[in-house]
């Protein structure tokens, strides 16, 4: 449109699809901290002769670098997920001589999605995604998200672990996530998932294992997963804890499994372990939060109810266990970590 001599120019905005790869170094401030020009130096390096080369290799493109870490974008969704995996392999082989405290590990995050493209940047929720999965993940670790997973699972020879819907930053709906294994690994030695501990995410971590029927009614087995099952999702609305999914806390259902032994399979920090009894119209349910590192009872808890309405029962319970798993966390935490408070818009860190 035109009047006189002014023009109205409207600039239409490039959106495409893309696979994009997110990556950071776990820890950089701490690091930076303890040896700042080393440091510097070590990543740079990993970053020239690893990291870079292998977005090149599966014809990715670097979009930015930020000083610890990278955002990628690649037209195939296989070829990320691809190169995450050998660029971890490859930061695995480099620490195998290095002292824990002194490894440098990336924590990687791949999503499919929609962006905004400019000439030197891409922006949206597509990258914003990506971003809070390479957050979500443990160093050394990948997180795609389902729909990656959706794409890739039947393409790649990796093992993916659902880790259910996680609640992330800024983002309105809840994002399902997955852990990428390498299934290569894992087929020689089958049994090294129990033998060695995976790194504890960042934030808080917990499993809800599935609650015991102690009573002699079969038909309370239903109530006590019920419970368990709406925990897990009241906690996963808490963005600042990591919460395994259902999928993965089950199955440990009917198994005899040592906390520690769980919190080293999974990742986690805390189990919330639950047991219910029965005794004519009433009913008892007995909770407990445990550090799987020690197996310290951190909070205990013991609910006496009329069995009525089993429904309205089952809310209070799980409403009652979630209140009170949030600052007890959150004081099991403050010894490390005195910046981490409990409000009113819910479990912050």
């Amino acid at each position: 449109m035109r009047s006189g001599s002014t023009a109205l120019v409207m600039e239409r905005v490039e959106r495409r699809l893309a696979a994009i790869l997110a990556a950071d170094v776990a820890g950089y401030s701490r690091i930076m901290g303890a040896d700042e020009e080393g440091t510097h130096e070590r990543v740079t390096a990993h970053f020239r002769e690893l990291v870079n080369p292998k977005i090149a290799e599966h014809h990715g493109r670097i979009v930015k670098n930020t000083g610890d870490g990278c955002l990628a974008e690649f037209q195939s969704v296989v070829d990320p997920v691809r190169c995450a995996v050998e660029m971890q392999r490859g930061m695995a082989e480099n620490n195998a001589t290095i002292p824990p405290e002194k490894r440098i590990e990336f924590r990687i995050g791949v999503n499919l999605g929609d962006v905004i493209a400019e000439a030197e940047d891409i922006f949206g929720d597509g990258v914003n995604i990506t971003a809070r999965l390479e957050a979500l993940a443990e160093p050394g670790g990948v997180f795609v998200s389902n729909t990656v997973h959706d794409h890739v699972r039947d393409r790649l020879p990796f093992a993916f672990e659902d880790l259910g819907e996680q609640q992330v930053k800024n983002i309105a709906r809840p994002v399902r996530v997955y852990r990428v294994r390498d299934a290569g690994v894992a087929a020689k030695n089958p049994s090294a998932r129990g033998q060695s501990a995976l790194p504890l995410p960042d934030k808080p971590s917990i499993v809800v294992l599935p609650f015991v029927n102690m009573s002699n009614d079969p038909e309370q087995e239903f109530f006590a997963d019920g419970i368990a099952e709406d925990v897990i999702t009241a906690l996963s609305r808490y963005p600042s804890l990591f919460v395994i999914a259902r999928n993965s806390s089950f199955t440990y259902k009917d198994r005899a499994v040592d906390v520690k032994q769980i919190g080293r399979e999974l990742g986690v920090r805390y189990g919330l372990e639950g047991g219910l009894r029965k005794a004519g119209n009433r009913i008892r349910v007995t909770v407990q939060l445990v550090e799987t590192e020690t197996g310290k009872h951190v909070w205990a808890e013991r609910y006496d109810r009329d069995l009525a309405d089993i429904f309205a029962l089952q809310d209070e319970i799980t409403e009652a266990v979630t209140i009170a798993i949030a600052p007890a966390i959150d004081d099991a935490e403050r010894p490390c970590c005195t910046d981490r408070s409990f409000g009113g818009e819910g479990w912050r860190v």
